[in-house]
């Protein structure tokens, strides 16, 4: 382990290389699955691309902070809501896959390792789950109903690592009687926080159509 992480939590170089490594195997590995699925034809080329410009501007838009909590976690421009486009409009399969991607990219971007299930809570699993937000795909208000599912989701990983490994960073500060919940109330406080800047935006009337007609576009090649 001390060979890709360093003393402090951070990774080493052969851990970066690792990273990057195991992010082509998953594209390769995508890209043949979807291949052999469809028969020897290869992954649409407008999905790949809308899956990559995905990743790409929840990437971006994670640098864009409006707050920052001091041990991880904080209000983005709306980066949650670019992984969930993708899973709303390519299904659930597609989601979990950009979203682990992704997850991959927030380790490499500013990783803390404390033990391999850890980093599959704060990482992978939390930005995986906001593939499920595609469940939801073909329902009456889907895009919001999935948002909000898909916020949920990773807010349940990241709590279940707060839980087995962050509670030694509780503030001394923090009010006893709600030790318990210390997890939960960390974790949800930036996510719900972003969340309910989403949800506002994506209900404004000139932003869900804006969405519906890249909805439609995504959507072109299999039209």
């Amino acid at each position: 382990m001390s060979f890709f992480v360093t003393a402090d939590g951070g990774l080493t170089t052969a851990g970066y290389v690792g990273c990057i490594v195991l992010m082509v195997a998953l594209v390769v590995i995508a890209s043949v699955l979807s291949s052999q699925k469809k028969k020897g034809k290869p992954m649409d080329a407008r999905k790949l691309a809308f899956c990559a410009m995905g990743i790409a501007l929840a990437f971006v838009t994670s640098y864009v902070k409006v707050f920052e909590l001091p041990y991880g976690g904080s209000v983005t421009l709306f980066s949650m809501l670019f992984i969930v486009l993708i899973a709303n409009w390519y299904g659930v399969k597609t989601g979990i896959l950009v979203g682990f991607a992704y997850g991959l990219l927030q380790f490499i971007q500013g990783p803390y390792v404390l033990s391999l299930f850890q980093v599959c809570c704060d990482y992978v699993f939390a930005f995986a789950a906001l593939g499920v937000a595609g469940f939801f795909s073909k329902k009456k208000n889907g895009l919001l109903i999935g948002y909000i599912v898909a916020v949920l989701a990773r807010g349940f990983f990241h709590t279940l690592g707060g839980y087995l490994y962050w509670m030694d960073y509780m503030p001394e500060n923090f009010p006893q009687s709600l030790k318990a919940l210390y997890p939960i109330i960390y974790n949800y406080s930036y996510l719900l926080a972003e969340g309910v800047l989403t949800v506002i935006l994506i209900s404004l009337p000139p932003v869900k159509k804006a969405l519906q007609t890249v909805s439609r576009t995504a959507h072109g090649a299999e039209q």
